[in-house]
């Protein structure tokens, strides 16, 4: 990688809109796609439950120590460098996750898989902000949704392939093949540069930026609450037979999506503030529904209302990072982006913990009264 020049940059256009939404359906896709592997790897290496748990971890610790290298990388190099560097490396890892018979050399790949989805997902939202910024509309909600599609057709993908008959090896490179095409046709139309103002290449958030982080933190929470305990609810509490309990995550998931695809249009009728106030409260609503009705039906609705409240929120903060002059994006969006890593790494601890100690649905309707903070939270954030 070189430099950037010094020549002042090209301002971005409908290319690198494109560009940009590309990118997010990679970070989506590539993500997912490990997803389906887990349980092979699992029986591969023969882990037992517990040290499975501590491997998954190297994935979230790679992401977090990558955010912020990310953030200055991009403004050192630019935000094209950085994606093509981290998507490249992504290619390289996921054959490796389906064929790799040794724990260290698990433990390895998978450290620098989540390192690199880490600094794809933290610079891919660099270029959003500035893209947004320079087309004067809103666009976040719509990034985020190809992200969102993008998960859902790569584990979708995986898990037909592997129900066809094709070894995790051959469904990983039909994966890496369809990530290079996707990334030649976006890679010539992604930034040069990385940030539009200057600042350190690390700085601890403080400010509206920390409040923003705390807000991610929250909603990410949330997300990882449906992704690891969504079917254990339905199928314990609700009694739902464990080959359908993943319709809870289906649900949420769908909501999501479909929520972000029509987010940009919702915040420019009602307002990014409304958007955190009602997404909050639909969210906490959809909690308590699923939680205090004794119904697996119930439960569906409430988790479907939990991914339409939270669709808009994290797009919606994101942009505001944009507009806010305490931080530059290149150090903002990391700080923030690490936050809401942690909160989806260690909320389903917690709720762990908690229903250990308790019950599993004291711990969601904990989320759920955290779920009201953040609604309040949008009558006191400018954004």
């Amino acid at each position: 990688m070189t430099a950037i020049s010094t020549a002042a940059p090209v301002i971005p256009g409908r290319m690198e809109q494109f560009s940009t939404r590309i990118g997010f359906f990679i970070a989506g896709f590539g993500i997912a796609a490990w997803a389906p592997l887990v349980p092979y790897a699992k029986a591969r290496v023969g882990l037992n439950d517990g040290t499975l748990g501590l491997l998954l971890l190297c994935l979230g610790v790679g992401s977090i120590i990558a955010m912020p290298l990310a953030g200055a990388l991009a403004a050192r190099f630019g935000c094209r460098s950085v994606l093509i560097v981290s998507s490249v490396l992504i290619c390289l890892c996921l054959p490796l996750l389906a064929s790799v018979s040794s724990l260290s050399l698990l433990v390895a790949t998978l450290f620098v898989f989540g390192a690199s989805m880490g600094a794809l997902d933290c610079t891919v939202n660099i270029q959003a902000i500035i893209v947004e910024r320079a087309s004067g509309k809103t666009m976040m909600s719509g990034f985020h949704g190809l992200f969102s599609l993008g998960g859902i057709i790569g584990a979708g993908g995986v898990s037909g392939l592997l129900s066809a008959g094709a070894s995790p090896l051959i469904a990983m490179w039909v994966v890496v093949a369809f990530m290079v095409i996707a990334l030649l046709r976006a890679s010539p139309h992604f930034l040069t540069y990385g940030s539009e103002s200057d600042g350190p290449a690390f700085a601890v958030p403080h400010g509206v930026v920390l409040f923003i982080g705390l807000l991610c933190f929250t909603v990410f929470l949330t997300e990882g609450a449906m992704l690891d305990w969504s079917a254990v609810f339905l199928s314990s509490l609700r009694n739902v037979d464990p080959s359908y309990a993943g319709l809870g995550y289906a649900v949420f998931a769908l909501t999501m999506t479909l929520g972000r695809f029509f987010g940009d249009a919702i915040v420019r009728r009602v307002g990014a503030n409304r958007v955190i106030i009602l997404g909050g409260l639909c969210a906490a609503l959809g909690l308590a529904l699923s939680t205090l009705i004794p119904s697996w039906e119930a439960a569906l609705l409430g988790y479907a209302l939990v991914g339409a409240g939270c669709s808009n929120i994290i797009p919606v903060l994101y942009s505001a990072v944009g507009r806010q002059k305490v931080m530059p994006e290149n150090v903002a969006v990391p700080a923030i982006t690490t936050l809401g890593y942690a909160g989806i790494l260690a909320g389903p601890a917690l709720i762990g913990f908690i229903a250990h100690a308790s019950s599993l649905s004291l711990a969601f309707l904990i989320v759920a009264v955290l779920l009201l903070g953040v609604s309040v939270s949008g009558r006191i954030l400018k954004v």
